[in-house]
């Protein structure tokens, strides 16, 4: 090519793209069309309103001994997912703090014929992973699995649930674990936080009083022999429910279950959670609970009292009032501790909903310096949102946050059975989303405040702050919330 050519060929080049982006800077400056959202660079986007959310189909049915089998077809990956729950929990546990939870985790620890390492090996095989665990209403064992590995992955699952091995060599094994555990407790101020919260809000006698992990005394106890006696009590037909969602259709799905365990009997009676006798504790005014931790770097507190019942109709303003109260990051309490004050990175409240109520609890890890100006901010965000009506635009970014994660929830086959089968632990169906997000989006400010005053109970609260007491005990008695009573670690983290 000549000097000439390419001289041309540049100059050409450089014409187009400077019609290019003259083009681009006409568009720049022209008005927008009629009913267009201009744009200014220092604010964001309005959002239009949500779309209403539509929630597949759930096929539910029964199994001839009484398992329920709930199916949603999935179609879009050639992955399954099955969740088995059996009711009851850490409910059961009575005078055995932490059974439950053992005898759930010691499942998917030898099953039918085959040892642990065995068991994880065909898993593995399989491309499938499996787990077990226990909820305080609920034994859950889930399975993930490609679908063209299903059925003999539900083989190991069906192991699992009707014939672990329990051995005395590997309860004793995962028992020394456990009793391990609960020692390092003790060097843990968000657990030992926790667990004096719990013991004072919940009184002896009632469900949710002791660790669902349990004791040093009851763990130390647990042998081969209760393990097989509490699983036979807990996990059963009669209290079993099977969500399974995926590339596979629902007839096939019941068929699959039934194959595996639709001749499943047991001649044990199922085990029921026994009915409260014991009420949470209400505070008559705050009291105030310090566990010593010499040279801790930072106070762990956790603010709280009884919580609401999930079936409340009240449910869908509370959510909207603790998204911004402390349950999203732009909440009042992150923004305040964190993001203004610099005290923690991060600040939060949270409604434990269980079938009896579980506590409601306010909660940050602050530095030591800050631990009583910590508990100021808290307690004035705590008062701020029962005394002062919400702003509108605080209002509708909550409503937005709650309803707009919503469909998250219906996402993947992980996340739509988990969805199915938390549900059905209250009686609700699937659907019960779409209504929720339909309520959601007609909570008002007055919802919002009414809710805070019937449910936030600052001037009733329990406080247990964690931390180096020769550091904040002064600054938090000069605040003069409420009686002061200081625990021992040990008593704490039994």
């Amino acid at each position: 090519m000549s000097g000439a050519t390419v001289s041309a060929s540049r100059s050409s080049r450089f014409a187009r793209r400077t019609a290019a982006l003259a083009t681009i800077a006409a568009a720049a400056v022209a008005p927008s069309p009629a009913g267009a959202q201009a744009f200014v660079r220092d604010q964001p986007p309005a959002l239009g309103a949500p779309a209403s959310l539509t929630v597949p189909t759930v096929h539910t049915e029964q199994l001839a001994n009484g398992i329920t089998v709930s199916v949603v077809e999935q179609r879009e990956l050639p992955l399954v997912q099955v969740i088995a729950s059996f009711t009851g929990g850490s409910r059961l546990d009575g005078t055995t703090p932490g059974i439950a939870a053992f005898t759930a985790n010691m499942l998917d620890e030898g099953a039918g014929s085959r040892d642990a390492a065995s068991l994880q090996a065909e898993l593995a095989y399989l491309g499938a992973s499996l787990q077990t665990g226990a909820e305080w209403d609920r034994i859950v064992v889930s399975l993930k699995v490609p679908a063209r590995s299903l059925g003999p992955a539900l083989d190991l699952m069906a192991d699992v649930i009707r014939r672990p091995a329990f051995s005395a060599a590997e309860v004793r094994r995962q028992r020394d674990l456990r009793l391990a555990s609960l020692l390092q407790q003790r060097d843990q101020p968000e657990a030992l936080a926790d667990l004096a919260f719990n013991a004072i809000v919940f009184p002896m006698g009632h469900p949710y009083h002791a660790s669902a992990g349990g004791d040093s005394a009851s763990v130390a106890a647990f042998d081969s022999a209760a393990v097989r006696a509490f699983y036979a009590r807990a996990v059963t037909p009669g209290n079993a429910r099977v969500v399974i969602v995926g590339d596979i259709s629902a007839a096939d799905a019941r068929a699959e279950m039934a194959r595996r365990l639709g001749t499943w009997t047991t001649s044990t009676t199922r085990a029921v959670a026994p009915p409260l006798t014991v009420a949470p504790l209400r505070q008559a005014r705050t009291r105030v609970y310090l566990v010593d931790k010499p040279n801790a770097a930072q106070s762990v507190i956790n603010i709280g009292w009884p919580g609401v019942d999930r079936l409340s109709p009240d449910y869908a303003p509370l959510m909207v009032m603790n998204s911004l109260l402390g349950g999203s990051f732009t909440s009042r309490l992150n923004m305040n501790l964190r993001e203004e004050k610099g005290y923690t990175y991060g600040a939060r409240s949270r409604f434990n909903f269980r079938r009896a109520p579980g506590p409601f609890v306010a909660s940050a890890s602050v530095r030591t310096n800050v631990t009583d100006s910590s508990l100021v901010e808290f307690f004035k965000e705590l008062r701020g949102v029962r005394d002062r009506v919400v702003p509108h635009g605080e209002l509708q970014r909550a409503k937005s946050y709650v309803e707009l994660a919503l469909p998250g929830s219906l996402e993947s086959t992980s996340q739509v059975a988990a969805s199915v089968s938390q549900l059905a632990l209250f009686a609700l169906p699937l659907a019960e989303l779409a209504a929720y997000a339909r309520q959601v989006r007609s909570v008002t400010a007055a919802d919002v405040q009414r809710v805070a005053r019937k449910y936030l109970t600052p001037d009733q609260a329990t406080v247990v702050v964690v931390g180096d007491l020769a550091k904040v005990r002064a600054g938090i008695e000069a605040l003069k919330l409420g009686d002061i009573t200081v625990l021992d670690v040990k008593d704490v983290a039994r």
